[in-house]
């Protein structure tokens, strides 16, 4: 055995730190204190050091959860913030990816520490052992430490990368029997992450120039908008130019859905109105977002005549759109110099026409989610609109009544998220969590759990379908043992419903073919189990109550609201026409 490979055992008198202590001081010296995994043997020597230190290591009941968990912590805190994720080899490791692919996606950082097959059985089919390089494609950086010393160079470095924009995970695998070794780990010089770049000038002139001249001008801000910490910069600009904002699923928030010129969210979901909206304008200036398959219905959404795009990736520019003026360069900066340009410009020529703009849209929605309350589509049995379970509609609004302004929101994916994304006004841009174009279900009780740590005197929500939940359920025991205050708000339609409806609408499948009527989920049941207070409602004045009473309780709760598995699908019934037509 070599001396850096010795066994605790040898090293036990030595006061040098162990390479497992060195690696969580150099994460707490940067402000990484929260560690969410599973424990195995393979990690124990950095689970003794985040104790010994107080760092805060979170439990997790299975590895798919624990990325979701990290990811959640970083959306919901203040730029560079993030949180580390901690499994072992092999089944943690790839159970984590799912969520790493995620936080990639959503260009969220975070360090995902794996311990890694000792090197002297590597090749071996070592317990757990898979190829290091499995990870390449669901990580910023994948890095896999060679020698003892190179344990702490690796993870400051690693640190770095997640927080260097573009943002995203990084993952650094240590073998397992480096870290209890007490090899000395060189000093590390600082760098900090290099600043995103700069607007050049002659295009911020240009693009100014082309919104002033705008007749209807419209701003579409995505998720980069959250990572350059752009809103205030967002806000100046729709004001300068007096023009409605449109936010991607991952924009949600970035500018208050209270704003005037707020007007809705693009995604599968998005209305007819908005989706006129942007295909009337005559110029569009797209920040932040790379205008992917997912916002934009594989690119079949028209988007203004003169386009503007912002984005920190060259490749975007032109992909699914051409592009009069392509920019690369930071949301908030490039932003910021363009608010100085269009300031008390464009807007007192105009007039409130953006703000009327923006406001049609949003009645014309209103319109809609009224209609669908009230309409009785899709029930089989002739019931009336006061006798069928709830919709999805209005079970939100009931809950948008029940939680502060001020709340985080965790969303998972499934159906009912579209009816979130466009009825559920998000209030900031920390104030609203969903996952983007990966669109994995699963993520909204454990990312509520991560926003929940990273802002502790803050109510905190997590909104899921039965068929999410179930994909993570296990995080309600996390809850309850490590004393999470969320609440939990499911909504049981004892159904994948958009899978059934999509199979019985174009594949001629009998009605909620993928649904469990003759089995139902008793979601009460499952949460008092795992220790959660839990209650079921079925009426809509219940909803808000039964919100508020969870709440109420110091400590985590589950409402269970019965909803009906034949309502119309949001891509259908705000994609079509207006029911006043």
């Amino acid at each position: 055995m070599d001396a850096d490979e010795a066994s605790p055992a040898a090293d036990r008198d030595d006061d040098s730190p162990t390479v497992a202590e060195a690696v969580v001081d150099a994460m707490l010296d940067r402000g990484v204190d929260t560690v969410f995994g599973i424990p195995g043997k393979q990690t124990l020597p950095l689970n003794r050091a985040l104790a010994d230190r107080d760092a805060r290591f979170v439990v997790a009941r299975h590895e798919t959860a624990v990325p979701h968990q990290a990811w959640g912590y970083a959306e919901t805190s203040e730029p560079g913030a993030m949180a580390a994720t901690c499994v072992v080899p092999g089944p943690g490791d790839t159970n984590a990816m799912n969520g790493l692919k995620n936080a990639l996606n959503d260009c969220v950082p975070l360090l995902h520490l794996a311990v890694e097959t000792e090197r002297s059985v590597r090749g071996g089919d070592g317990i757990h052992e898979t190829p290091p390089e499995t990870y390449d494609t669901v990580v910023k950086e994948n890095v896999l430490v060679d020698s003892p010393a190179g344990a702490v160079p690796a993870v400051v470095e690693a640190i770095r990368t997640a927080r260097e924009h573009p943002q995203g995970p990084v993952r650094v695998g240590i073998p397992k029997d480096f870290l209890a070794g007490r090899t000395p780990q060189p000093a590390v010089g600082e760098r900090e992450p290099s600043p995103p770049p700069e607007p050049p000038a002659t295009a911020v002139d240009e693009a100014a120039d082309r919104l002033r001249d705008a007749a209807a001008p419209v701003v579409l801000a995505g998720g980069g908008i959250r990572r350059a910490d752009a809103s205030d910069a967002l806000r100046s600009v729709a004001e300068g130019l007096d023009a409605p904002v449109v936010t991607t699923y991952k924009g949600k928030g970035t500018l208050p859905e209270t704003h005037p010129l707020s007007a809705g969210v693009l995604c599968g979901g998005a209305s007819a109105e908005l989706r006129g909206l942007l295909a009337d304008a005559d110029v569009g200036l797209v920040v932040g977002s790379d205008l992917d398959a997912v916002a934009t219905a594989s690119w079949s959404v028209a988007m203004p005549e003169t386009l503007i795009h912002v984005t920190l990736d060259g490749d975007d520019v032109g992909f699914g759109y051409d592009a009069d003026l392509g920019v690369v360069a930071d949301a908030d900066r490039f932003l910021r110099a363009l608010a100085g340009r269009v300031e008390d410009g464009a807007a007192t020529t105009r007039g409130d026409d953006g703000v009327e703009r923006a406001g049609a849209v949003r009645a014309a929605d209103r319109e809609r989610f009224a209609a669908l309350s009230e309409s009785t589509e899709g029930d089989v049995d002739g019931s009336s609109a006061d006798d069928r379970p709830l919709r999805s509609v209005e079970v939100l609004s009931a809950v948008r009544d029940a939680v502060p302004d001020d709340a985080v929101v965790a969303a998972d994916a499934g159906g009912f998220r579209l009816w979130t994304l466009v009825s559920f006004p998000a209030f900031g841009p920390q104030s609203y969590v969903n996952p983007g174009s990966w669109a994995t279900m699963g993520t909204g009780l454990p990312s509520a759990l991560g926003a929940k740590l990273a802002n502790p005197d803050r109510d905190v929500v997590a909104l899921t379908g039965d068929g999410g939940l179930m994909m993570c359920v296990h995080e309600l025991h996390t809850l309850a043992s490590e004393g999470i205050d969320v609440t939990v708000v499911a909504l049981n339609n004892d159904d994948y419903a958009i899978i059934s409806e999509e199979a019985s609408r174009s594949y001629d499948f009998p009605d909620q073919s993928y649904g469990w009527a003759e089995t139902g989920l008793d979601l009460v049941a499952v949460a008092s189990g795992m220790g959660l207070p839990a209650e079921r409602v079925r009426e809509r004045d219940a909803v808000a109550d039964a919100v508020e009473r969870a709440r109420a309780r110091d400590g985590p709760a589950l409402v269970e609201v019965v909803t009906d598995p034949d309502e119309p699908q949001a891509s259908e019934w705000m994609t079509g026409p207006h029911p006043s037509d």
